[in-house]
């Protein structure tokens, strides 16, 4: 019975070891020996071998696609904030005109249909000392959504239930498909803008509330400067 020849398996993998931790000592070798880079082949994926200075080309090629797309997602979003701050602030300086709660609804209703492009724009204010009996009385056992959401004082985005949207938008709330909840609190205010799409994804439930949360500070602050019916 002849004997298998001994393989030389291992002694190569100590050899390959051996020069991966003489380059990873020496990362300026191929600097030092450019004459090498053209001379080594690495197969390619479609089977034909190229020059290690191609596949190094190659990789760059890549990464700088890759960045490329980074960058343009990054201006993208740069833009679209430098858009939104623009409308905010023309938004602003229209409530600052607004001497009357009428013109403080007519520049909700202008602005954020124009501008923001929403489908739906109500504003709601409550007496503070009765906001518990008019939400019973209103919603039917839909309170939990609304109490929570003054209490948090914090802008939701999202679906509504189908009661909610009734309340809010009246007969306009079979059509909105997502909504974005505003609370209105500051002294003798208390009430919530509610901003409706037609569009599923426009306000979703992981979109940032930053923007809203301004929003909602600055049509407070100008509710209180204005005659409030009810309050």
């Amino acid at each position: 019975m002849k004997q298998k020849a001994p393989k030389e398996s291992t002694h190569v993998d100590e050899l390959e070891e051996q020069v991966v931790e003489y380059l990873n000592h020496h990362p300026d070798f191929f600097a030092n020996h450019p004459e090498l880079l053209g001379k080594i082949e690495i197969p390619h994926e479609s089977g034909v071998a190229v020059s290690l200075i191609e596949r190094q080309v190659e990789a760059l090629r890549s990464q700088l696609q890759e960045s490329q797309q980074k960058l343009s997602k990054l201006l993208e979003v740069a833009r679209t904030n430098d858009q939104l701050q623009d409308r905010m602030h023309r938004l602003t300086l229209e409530l600052i005109d607004a001497a009357t709660f009428e013109e403080v609804l007519n520049a909700l209703e202008d602005e954020l249909h124009d501008d923001f492009k929403a489908d739906a724009v109500e504003l709601r204010l409550f007496s503070a000392s009765h906001i518990d009996e008019h939400l019973d009385e209103t919603l039917s056992g839909q309170t939990d959504t609304f109490e929570q959401f003054f209490s948090q004082n914090q802008p939701i985005c999202g679906k509504l239930d189908q009661d909610q949207l009734d309340y809010i938008f009246g007969t306009e709330g079979d059509r909105i498909a997502s909504t974005a909840l505003i609370p209105l609190k500051s002294e003798g205010v208390l009430g919530l803008l509610a901003i409706g799409s037609c569009d599923a994804d426009r306000f979703a439930p992981h979109h940032g509330t930053e923007f809203l949360t301004r929003l909602g500070e600055i049509i407070s602050r100008t509710l209180q400067a204005v005659s409030l019916p009810g309050i």
